[in-house]
């Protein structure tokens, strides 16, 4: 619904740090938005009111908005005055326990993608989408679109040993692979791995953040260099400075560093392993490194890839820099000021030699759309991913089938329950987008790939909303998102989920990057408002005890297990009145005008704002 009244008067972009507030005008017919000295009506004709909702706590209690965007106003009001129209259906939970149960039947054979478990799953949701109404939305194949998107993914693998040889001048040693480092197989498009003795270079958190005044590299060249760098934010260790403290930032994420070392033309990247800052263990990175890896196929794969990543243990670098003559501990500390420069670890080289194996297969994102009325060409979008693990080691009763009730039968159901939802009502002022991605478990590659290659414009995409591993154990007085991050739309889901008394828990620990590890992010990446929604710990029967035993049993016992297998027991009335609560923000925001953004100090903030030409 297009914002009423009159809007020349409202300043058209507000300081960082302004408080704003949202109150009802004597008049009591319309709404006052306070800036400094501008007071401002929203309805400045006569005869005309915004009609909002007095019982939304978004209007009913004076909001002060901190650090706000005109943007949020706009959607505040706008919505509030629609709230009547996109009231929440009621969700069926009975349904929403078939579909995990089917999803995660043995019929289904895990759900692993370029598999016929993935046939299956596929035409299941087609045959779902088809039946709640939806229009398919997937490749545009002359004037038709399709149901799925073709997802084409390179996979790599190295064959044969791998030799690493560091030379120090004076002597040589070998590293083998998986101890003193891990290699991970290139995704550059090589068949081998072969160079002698290059360069080591430290480029502290190896961090380029302009909007926080920030460049670790300082114009160094790294052409032919291997970039030595450290894992996670330069104010981790010390709680404060200007990457948000022990918060995780994508400067700190490990894909960042690979992503940046290659944009700057390195020949590879070396990152130091520390537990704490990594938020997992040397076994982790082990397993997740030295195996068979996976990429979208890119046009050209050398823009995102160096032809070495790879990670090194801690006491190994600390080795290399006394062999430099340099103390890690006091690089590390300089390397979390603005002052520090790359330095070069003299004396010391490293050669590498492995032979590679690559291999195109194809998989498939389905996509479902719900035309808007008013903005077909603006999209509003709902998504989860389809993909678990298929078949693989048993456990200890012999089953080999990882079904993946939970991870993601639950944020599956939840996009179906989602779309018939949506295909019984008049359709919203904008489009409605529903996307089952492919490979989440592979590295989040069906959304990285939809990214790089959208079947909707990222520019005109007001918002996303991701579904991953829902709680299927009842009601919460509370919900959660995955990781720490500031942007309008997450203000929006936290006003509308009061209206159901249910309070939002941010993450408990947003050191370990948990906002980097799921669907919403490649598109977030890339500018566009993207959150994953999660399922509260605190129980309405139990409390927050009983909701954290669950999670660590289940994490325990479950997580990537074949025993993660849908229980006659549990409940899904919980998932059922979340889901009254995302709809509610989807649908206010699809018959809205407003373009949500991230916070002015967010590294995605930059990305946004560079396609507003694509929102007028």
């Amino acid at each position: 619904m297009p914002f009423p009244g009159t809007l020349t008067r409202i300043p058209a972009t507000l300081a960082h740090g302004d408080d704003l507030t949202v109150k009802q005008s004597p008049c009591g017919r319309s709404w006052q938005i306070d800036h400094g000295n501008h007071t401002v009506d929203t309805d400045s004709s006569p005869g005309r009111c915004c009609l909002p909702d007095v019982n939304d706590p978004l209007i009913q209690r004076s909001l002060v908005l901190k650090n706000a965007t005109l943007v949020l106003l706009v959607f505040a009001a706008s919505a509030a005055a629609a709230a009547k129209a996109a009231d929440a259906p009621k969700f069926d939970a009975q349904r929403l326990s078939h579909d995990v149960k089917v999803l995660s039947s043995d019929e289904f054979e895990g759900r692993a993608p370029n598999t016929t478990g993935e046939i299956k799953t596929v035409a299941y949701l087609i045959a779902q989408f088809k039946a709640a109404g939806l229009q398919p939305g997937g490749d545009l194949v002359g004037r038709k679109r399709r149901w799925t998107q073709d997802v084409p993914l390179g996979r790599f693998e190295i064959t044969g040993p791998v030799a690493l040889t560091l030379n120090d001048g004076t002597s040589r040693q070998s590293f083998a692979q998986g101890e003193q480092m891990a290699v991970r197989a290139a995704m550059n498009g090589a068949r081998m791995v072969d160079f002698k003795d290059a360069p080591l270079v430290f480029v502290g958190y190896g961090v380029n953040a302009p909007e926080r005044h920030w460049d670790d590299f300082k114009g160094i060249d790294l052409t032919g260099k291997l970039a030595v760098v450290l894992i996670n934010d330069p104010d981790f260790e010390t709680g404060e400075g200007d990457f948000g403290g022990k918060a995780m930032t994508y400067y700190g994420r490990w894909t960042y560093k690979f992503e940046e070392m290659a944009r700057r033309g390195a020949l590879g990247t070396i990152i130091v392993h520390e537990t704490g800052p990594a938020s997992y263990g040397w076994a982790t990175v082990k397993n997740s490194n030295t195996n068979v890896m996976y990429d979208i196929v890119r046009t050209d794969p050398r823009k995102a890839h160096a032809p070495m990543e790879s990670w090194i243990q801690r006491d190994v670098a600390v080795d290399l820099f006394q062999r430099a003559g340099l103390d890690f501990e006091a690089a590390k500390k300089l390397a979390q000021t603005r002052q520090f420069k790359p330095l070069i670890l003299k004396g010391l080289t490293l050669s590498a030699h492995y032979a590679l194996d690559a291999q195109v297969i194809h998989s498939k994102n389905v996509a479902a759309l719900v035309p808007g009325s008013a903005h077909p060409d603006q999209y509003v979008m709902y998504s989860a991913h389809w993909d678990h693990l298929g078949v693989g080691l048993p456990d200890a009763t012999g089953h080999r089938i990882y079904n993946g009730a939970v991870d993601n039968g639950t944020g599956i159901a939840a996009l179906l329950e989602l779309a018939r939802a949506y295909g019984k009502r008049p359709a919203p002022q904008r489009s409605v987008v529903f996307l089952a991605l492919t490979a989440e478990e592979k590295g989040l590659l069906g959304s990285e790939y939809y990214a790089a290659n959208p079947l909707y414009p990222l520019a005109r995409t007001a918002g996303v909303i991701n579904m991953d591993a829902l709680s299927p154990t009842g009601p919460t007085r509370n919900f959660t998102t995955s990781g720490s991050a500031k942007l309008d739309l997450l203000d929006l889901l936290v006003a509308k989920a009061a209206r159901w008394n249910v309070a939002y828990a941010p993450d408990p620990r947003p050191e370990a990057g948990s906002f980097f590890r799921s669907d919403h992010f490649p598109l977030a990446k890339r500018g566009v408002p993207a959150i994953s929604f999660g399922s509260g710990n605190d129980w309405i029967e139990g409390g927050v005890a009983a909701g954290k035993a669950a999670k660590e049993a289940y994490t325990t016992n479950d997580y990537h297990q074949p025993s993660d297998q849908w229980r006659a027991n549990w409940s899904f009335a919980g998932m059922a009145r979340d889901l009254e609560i995302l709809y509610g923000v989807g649908a206010d925001l699809a018959n809205s005008s407003a373009w949500p953004n991230w916070s002015q100090d967010s590294e995605f903030r930059a990305a946004r704002d560079a396609s507003a030409a694509g929102r007028r």
